[in-house]
């Protein structure tokens, strides 16, 4: 592995480096990768999100985007529109992250097999979210 000037693999006492520690943990965590790789794309809404990663809920991914909104790694955009929308993007400092999440979905289509389960060419589709009444 090649590593950059200024770049260390370890500090002085043969520890892991601090700044790797935290960068890997931060884009390690579940499905934070696949929000990065999907907003590199192009800009999206929540339920578009959603609805292309399989398995997470409401609820993690409204924590995802708020910690990597709070890491400047994303923009949250309202549009003020009937009804209002909300659009996550990256920002520069998560488009920077292009290069490494890119190269990771090489090695994952050069060393992931594909189980049964995800052999198939499409996904059944998921069913439909029932949307909560503005009258309560």
């Amino acid at each position: 592995m090649r590593f950059s000037r200024g770049m260390k693999k370890h500090d002085d006492r043969g520890q892991l480096c601090t700044r790797f520690h935290r960068a890997i943990e931060l884009i390690g965590r579940r499905w934070t990768g696949a929000i990065v790789f999907l907003l590199l794309g192009a800009p999206s809404r929540f339920a578009a999100l959603r609805d292309a990663i399989p398995g997470i809920t409401d609820r993690m991914l409204s924590e995802r985007l708020q910690e990597l909104e709070k890491e400047g790694i994303l923009d949250r955009k309202v549009i003020p529109a009937t009804p209002v929308r909300v659009e996550y993007s990256l920002t520069k400092k998560g488009l920077a992250l292009g290069t490494a999440v890119t190269e990771m979905a090489g090695w994952a289509e050069r060393w992931i097999p594909l189980d049964a389960r995800t052999a198939g060419a499409s996904t059944p589709a998921k069913p439909a979210r029932p949307r909560r009444s503005a009258v309560s």
